[in-house]
């Protein structure tokens, strides 16, 4: 088969939110950009994966890029001017389509895409972006300590194409381009001999790492909607693994992840909530108790009357976290099998919620429920991509661990300032039970920044990160892997590849210069990136 080949300034493989991001900075800055992605919709986790954006208590006033509010406050847009909103949801400067308790802005995925599709738009028609869909790499070719091409193959029909560029950006969800460049990595837990983290074990675990998640919505209306019994039903079904102590695990039991106490929450599907549905504050109290409302990604009772036939909520819960094995490094045939056998246990708990789930009412079973796989953009209902909470990491020239953000460790005096700072975050550290059998680590962060150097390689010069491959821990992957912080990763990284193509300099020259580093983080605080928290505003949570 031939192998069509392709030049460009910059490639960017994994058109995630990092990638989106790094495109967009890159080419507005004046470089070429090749764009890669394997799944049907851009976005990543936000879209494809199917999660809503899970984001810091500031976000409506600052914390965040200029070009990630553009996004946000464009999905309202569409719901603005595009969908029939009550009055008293029109009138909400912060709208959260879904009033899921979990995210200020809980919105149907396809909306994302639309709204990442029309930023790029623009750099499509000019040819300044080019995006190759429904591919994915599979092969590279390195000269000392750069990478000179990479080549991918389509999913779909298996043609391959090499992209030769002077500046690759690894945005793939779970670090691809690492394995494939010889670049020096890392996976799963660090050792405390290494890091110096309270909550690292004391020998390394490369393996265990945290689970990943495959989605789906749901509706509840008239009708039997049951699905067919998956074939692994009975496992699932009996498996209690030691983080649920006892408890099976497709149920609504779950460990809290702060305290590790067993506790049941309630399942009430379209609970009639117009008052809670245009008050977020409320939402959230209601959705401690209620998971319905947890994720919930349409509130029909901020629509007119009949637009919805149900809320939409979305699944995104502990009874759906595949740990049973690691996909890392794993063969790839192996590791398809484990992503098949991640969606057979999301589809075991649909059947579970359908046939056996306990009701308010006393009784079993929840047949109403109806996958919307309109909604999801797959065939069966699920999610197309799954949600990957940890990828490999790069072995960085600056490395964020847990005693730079904790606030355990850290207390008033905040999170480690870094003169390199190309940008800010904030999430507690929020670690899911994992492959090696941990159950959840939950610990208290300070607001903090984005060092440069986490986003570049100790060797190799012209490969740069911009997702959760980043040069963190197993234990702060857990509060930098959240949608704004890999927006402004990814911004991040296609700003300093820009600067190094139209300067001739290197990323690790911009690091180690200061004339350069601040020349580049010049160029970043005019297009909106916010570098620092503002003092006195911020606080640990």
């Amino acid at each position: 088969m031939t192998t069509r080949e392709l030049t460009t300034d910059i490639l960017v493989v994994g058109a995630g939110l990092g990638g989106v991001a790094a495109a967009l900075a890159a080419a507005d800055r004046g470089a070429n950009v090749i764009l890669t992605e394997e799944f049907p919709w851009i976005g990543g986790q936000l879209t494809s994966q199917a999660v809503p954006p899970d984001e810091h208590p500031w976000v409506e006033e600052f914390g965040v890029t200029a070009r990630y509010r553009a996004l946000r406050d464009s999905i309202r847009d569409v719901y603005r001017r595009r969908y029939p909103l009550t009055d008293a949801a029109r009138a909400r400067e912060a709208l959260n389509p879904g009033a899921g308790w979990v995210s200020k802005l809980c919105h149907e995925p396809r909306v994302a895409v639309g709204v990442l599709e029309e930023m790029l738009a623009p750099h499509r028609s000019s040819g300044r972006i080019r995006l190759l869909e429904r591919t994915r790499p599979v092969a590279a070719t390195v000269d000392g300590d750069r990478v000179t091409a990479v080549t991918l193959e389509s999913v779909t029909g298996g043609e391959r194409t090499t992209v030769t560029a002077p500046y690759v950006i690894d945005s793939t969800e779970t670090g691809e381009l690492l394995p494939l460049t010889g670049t020096e990595y890392v996976t799963g837990f660090e050792s405390r001999a290494e890091t110096g983290e309270p909550s690292a074990p004391d020998v390394a675990q490369p393996d265990n790492v945290q689970a990943l998640s495959v989605c789906f919505v749901v509706e509840h209306v008239d009708g039997d909607h049951t699905i067919e019994r998956p074939a692994d039903y009975d496992f699932w079904r009996d498996y209690a693994p030691d983080a649920w102590q006892g408890e099976r695990m497709l149920s609504w039991t779950a460990p809290n992840p702060r305290t590790l106490e067993m506790g049941t929450r309630e399942f009430d599907p379209n609970p009639g909530d117009d008052a809670l549905a245009v008050d977020a504050d409320q939402s959230r109290n209601a959705g401690d108790h209620n998971l319905w409302l947890f994720r919930r990604i349409a509130a029909r009772d901020l629509f007119a009357d009949g637009f919805y036939a149900s809320d939409i909520c979305l699944v995104n819960w502990p009874s759906i976290d595949y740990f049973v094995a690691p996909v890392l490094d794993a063969p790839r045939e192996t590791e398809l099998e484990r992503y098949d056998a991640a969606r057979r246990l999301s589809l075991s708990m649909l059947y579970w919620m359908q046939t056996e789930a306990p009701r308010p009412d006393g009784g079993a079973g929840f047949p109403g429920l109806r996958l919307r796989p309109d909604v999801m953009g797959s065939d069966d209902g699920l999610a197309q991509a799954p949600y990957h909470r940890e990828s490999r990491r790069i072995r960085a020239l600056t490395t964020i661990t847990e005693n730079d953000v904790s606030y355990a460790v850290r207390g008033d005096a905040g999170a480690t300032r870094y003169e390199e700072s190309v940008g800010v975050g904030m999430y507690r550290i929020d670690l899911h039970p994992s492959t090696g059998g941990d159950t959840y680590i939950d610990v208290a962060s300070t607001p903090f920044e984005i060092p440069l150097g986490a986003l570049i390689p100790q060797r190799m010069t012209n490969l740069l990160a911009a997702n959760k491959n980043i040069g963190t821990t197993h234990i702060t992957n857990g509060c930098y892997r959240l949608h704004p912080v890999e927006w402004n990763i990814g911004e991040a990284a296609g700003h300093l590849a820009a600067f190094c193509t139209a300067t001739g300099t290197t990323p690790h020259a911009v690091h180690a210069d200061p004339a350069q580093l601040s020349a580049y983080q010049g160029e970043l605080d005019a297009a909106g990136v916010e570098r620092h928290w503002p003092d006195g505003r911020v606080h640990a949570y």
